[in-house]
C-alpha cells in the first residue's frame, strides 16, 4: 500500500466561455470504474441538450484505471487534455465529465485543449482535495498528572486526536502516520520518561479536511 497519494474528497464544478460555447466542468469522487461511468451517464442526462460530454477518470493508488473520450470532439482535443490534468495534479478516485453547449464558432485545436482543461482547472477549484495518509490507530494512556505533557508532546508531532476518554485514568485515540511511528513512539516515550503506555492498533487510512482529521 502506498503510504500517502492525493485523491478527490468533495466534488464541484465550474464553467468557462470560450467564444460564446459554454463549457460546464462537473467533477466527482469515484472508487471504481462502474462508479465512473454511472457518473458520466448522470451527468449526460442532466445535460441531454448539449452536444458534447467529454470525460476522464483514474481509480486507483497508482492510476491503474485511467481512460477519457472526446465524445464527438476532434481526438485529443478534449479526453485526453482533462486526463492530463487529473494526472498532472497527482489526483486520484476522480471522475470529470465537460459539457459543451456550443457557441457557432470553431475553437480550432488548440482552443479546444484550452477550454477543456481549463474547465478542468475551473471545476477543481471547488472541490476538496485531500492526501491520504495510511496510518495506525494508537491508544495512549496516562494519569492527569501526564496529561499536559502528552498532549503537547502530540500537538507539536502533529498527531491528530480522534477521541479522548477521561476515567480513572485519561485514554487518547491517535493518528500516526506510517512514516512516523518510530520518531512518534520514541518522542513520546523519552518525553514522559516511560509513563504514558501505548497501545497499537489497526491501520488505515486518514486525512486532513483543515484542522479535522478524516478517516478514508
Amino acid at each position: 500500500m502506498k503510504e500517502r497519494y492525493q485523491i478527490l474528497y468533495k466534488g464541484g464544478e465550474g464553467e468557462i466561455v470560450e467564444k460564446k460555447s459554454r463549457f460546464i466542468a462537473c467533477i466527482e469522487p469515484v472508487s471504481s470504474e462502474e462508479e465512473a461511468l454511472a457518473f458520466i451517464g448522470a451527468v449526460r442526462r442532466r445535460f441531454w441538450d448539449a452536444r458534447h460530454h467529454c470525460y476522464a477518470y483514474t481509480v486507483g493508488e497508482n492510476h491503474e484505471t485511467a481512460r477519457c473520450s472526446d465524445d464527438g470532439e476532434p481526438s485529443q482535443t478534449a479526453g485526453r487534455p482533462m486526463l492530463d490534468v487529473l494526472l498532472g495534479r497527482d489526483i486520484h478516485n476522480a471522475c470529470a465529465v465537460v459539457t459543451r453547449y456550443f457557441g457557432g464558432t470553431l475553437l480550432g485545436t488548440g482552443g479546444l485543449v484550452r477550454a477543456y482543461s481549463g474547465a478542468v482547472q475551473e471545476g477543481l477549484s471547488s472541490c476538496v482535495v485531500l492526501e491520504k495518509c495510511l496510518a495506525y490507530r494508537w491508544i495512549l494512556r496516562t494519569d492527569y498528572s501526564g496529561l499536559g505533557k502528552v498532549q503537547y508532546l502530540l500537538a507539536e508531532a502533529g498527531l491528530p486526536v480522534l477521541e479522548s476518554d477521561y476515567g480513572a485514568q485519561v485514554s487518547l485515540t491517535v493518528l500516526v502516520s506510517a512514516d512516523q511511528t518510530g520518531a512518534a513512539r520514541k518522542k513520546i516515550t523519552e518525553g514522559t520518561n516511560g509513563r504514558c503506555a501505548i497501545e497499537e492498533g489497526d491501520a488505515l487510512y486518514f486525512g486532513m479536511d483543515g484542522q479535522t482529521p478524516v478517516l478514508l
